[in-house]
């Protein structure tokens, strides 16, 4: 913010030079500046375009043409604009507009036959400059890209390591309990059910006890592989666990909402961890592609017990989208869980929607 009132007041400057230089013209001055001003504040938003810097220059060449007394400040000022486009546009584009830019600003020295030599070195010199610092900013950029696409995937490997983990420790702990279940368990049913026979026929008290004894050891039992399995579900939760995890981890703004009754709905692992890819690939396709760093997730519950989600985030450039392998492998984790995916885009917002059924 600070660096943008810095080349606000440089703009705002070299105006109040020209139109020192030029006080016969101070209504179409300040009608020109009014028009470049308001480019400039464009030039400010997020996403850059060449056609406005374009419409900046061929404002200040009419201008310089037309109107200009004096076109040292509207040329000075043309050069600012050069190493402004420096910092922001690509390499190529860059070219493009320090070019007509420099064949401008040696125009209006030409029309008004001064300074023309002048200008021609001042103009290769910060060509020379302003390239510079231009490949420079295009390699740092370059560079944060690769770095960030690099760190992305260290933590997209590290979460699918936890969650391989963690459902290598639930089929364990499944295995486990349906062993406990069907050997142990079994066996003690069996031991109650002859220890009953046994009081019945001898009426002796003691079988009632030792009866008592043995039901008492199938409930611990079966309390033991209720716990073994409570795991299961606490899919969701785990779910938006790592959810949050991933808003930290990508510096990315979510809006979190679960309604009423969703966190009730149980989950098994297979189910967890395909609800959690697919709004993990609705995040990155919403980074990559839409350049969106707030997005919306809603978790609900169907009618009928099952999950719903639906992930929108903001569409800046609206572009027809078609089914890449981010959403078609996500439509498959979702089929092979037997629930529903809808993708759909409008002109302001790219939303991903569907159940998961429950168990």
């Amino acid at each position: 913010m600070k660096l943008f009132w810095l080349r606000l007041i440089i703009f705002i400057g070299l105006w109040v030079g020209i139109i020192i230089q030029d006080p016969s013209s101070i209504a179409i001055s300040f009608l020109f500046l009014s028009v470049t001003l308001s480019l400039f504040f464009i030039l400010s938003l997020n996403k850059v375009f060449l056609v406005v810097y374009a419409m900046l220059s061929i404002s200040l060449l009419l201008y310089g043409l037309m109107f200009a007394i004096h076109p040292l400040m509207t040329i000075l000022l043309l050069l600012y604009m050069t190493t402004m486009a420096s910092f922001r546009l690509k390499e190529k584009q860059f070219h493009l507009i320090s070019l007509i830019n420099s064949i401008i600003s040696i125009s209006i020295a030409v029309v008004h036959q001064t300074l023309i030599l002048e200008t021609v070195v001042i103009s290769l010199f910060i060509f020379v400059l302003v390239y510079s610092i231009n490949r420079l900013s295009n390699e740092k950029a370059e560079k944060q890209a690769i770095y960030e696409e690099l760190a992305g995937e260290y933590r997209k490997l590290k979460r699918m390591n936890l969650l391989t983990e963690q459902d290598a420790k639930l089929r364990e702990r499944n295995r486990i309990a349906r062993d406990i279940h069907d050997s142990v368990g079994h066996r003690l049913t069996a031991l109650i059910m002859q220890l009953e026979a046994k009081a019945i026929q001898e009426n002796d008290p003691s079988y009632r006890e030792l009866k008592q004894m043995a039901q008492e050891g199938l409930d611990e039992t079966r309390n033991a592989v209720k716990a073994l399995q409570s795991e299961e579900s606490e899919g969701l939760a785990t779910v938006i666990h790592l959810i949050r995890k991933l808003e930290a981890e990508s510096h990315i703004m979510i809006q979190f909402t679960t309604k009423e009754g969703v966190l009730s709905v149980k989950l098994s692992n297979e189910k967890s961890i395909a609800l959690y890819r697919v709004i993990q690939e609705a995040l990155t396709n919403a980074m990559r592609h839409a350049h969106s760093r707030e997005v919306q997730i809603v978790l609900g519950k169907s009618p009928v017990g099952d999950i719903t989600f639906e992930v929108t985030n903001a569409v800046y450039e609206a572009r027809p989208f078609q089914f890449g392998f981010g959403l078609s492998n996500m439509k498959k984790r979702v089929d092979e869980v037997d629930g529903k995916l809808e993708v759909y885009q409008t002109e302001k917002y790219f939303t991903v929607k569907g159940t998961i059924p429950s168990e």
